[in-house]
């Protein structure tokens, strides 16, 4: 399953060729934080169709890693075992299942349950929002008499992450290079995570030229829960040959977060200098 960069929510729709007609529910908010103090938390799911729609929620143990591209997928080991931050099997929906009518709205409330003496720790969870509703007539072909319907599913993954007493995060960066690829400059940095706890934050990006103006820049969230080396690009369309230097930076900054949901920790860098054909 792939995860749209990082730690943004994951809209899989499954129906065949037309799954665009889909009809599934809106999630808000789209990251969910527990601790142990206050267990619990709620979500809103939105129906914006003209169907009623059937809702399940259930949890998992997955976390973002990068492939061999550089892109973020989900790991999903085939087991949880002793050691794992696993909250899964712990993280309780009520209600669990549900009828959404038209242009309505349903509160879920999240209850986590830890086992008693469960460590200081981060622990982690994806919740999965499976909301089926309408359908699509399938051709039977010349067989008269006979009417075939798919029933589709929109499946939203939102992640949920569980503290108990003081975590910190940090991160390593190293290995940074800079390849040209087509018309962008395609940039990879290997980036491992400090502390206890998950790195939630910001990667940016700035090309300078010789005289020190920026030329090209990006700026995507990132989460490194383990480790990672994730690929961005810079656009070089129009750049003329020479030396450049390349900086990129990783801070624990979101505009998507509450700022009381994301440790802090001290940003860090990396620098480069490229040299374009």
């Amino acid at each position: 399953m792939t995860l749209r960069r990082f730690f943004l929510p994951v809209v899989a729709l499954l129906a065949g060729t037309q799954v665009l007609a889909a009809q599934g529910v809106v999630v808000a908010p789209h990251a969910v934080y527990l601790d142990h103090r206050t267990r619990s938390a709620a979500i809103t799911l939105y129906n914006p169709g003209a169907e009623p729609v059937e809702v399940s929620i259930s949890a998992f143990y997955a976390y973002p890693v990068t492939d061999s591209l550089g892109q973020f997928t989900l790991e999903t080991p085939d087991s949880v075992t002793a050691g794992m931050p696993s909250a899964a099997a712990w993280i309780r929906a009520f209600p669990r299942i549900m009828t959404v009518p038209p242009l309505a709205r349903q509160t879920v409330r999240l209850l986590a349950q830890p086992p008693a003496g469960l460590p200081d720790g981060e622990y982690w969870s994806l919740v999965l929002i499976a909301a089926k509703g309408g359908s699509l007539p399938v051709s039977a072909g010349d067989t008269a008499g006979i009417s075939v319907g798919l029933t589709l599913e929109v499946r939203t993954i939102i992640p949920l992450t569980y503290r108990k007493g003081a975590v910190v995060t940090g991160l390593a960066l190293s290995g940074l290079h800079a390849t040209p690829a087509g018309d962008s400059l395609a940039i990879r940095v290997h980036a491992e995570r400090q502390g206890s706890a998950a790195y939630i934050g910001t990667a940016r990006g700035a090309l300078r030229d010789a005289a020190g103006k920026v030329v090209g820049s990006f700026s995507e969230p990132v989460a490194i829960y383990y480790q990672a080396e994730p690929t961005f690009a810079i656009a070089r369309q129009g750049l003329p040959a020479g030396r450049y230097q390349l900086t990129v930076e990783f801070t624990n900054e979101r505009t998507d977060l509450m700022p009381e949901q994301l440790l802090k920790g001290p940003p860090v860098r990396d620098s480069l200098e490229v040299t374009l054909p």
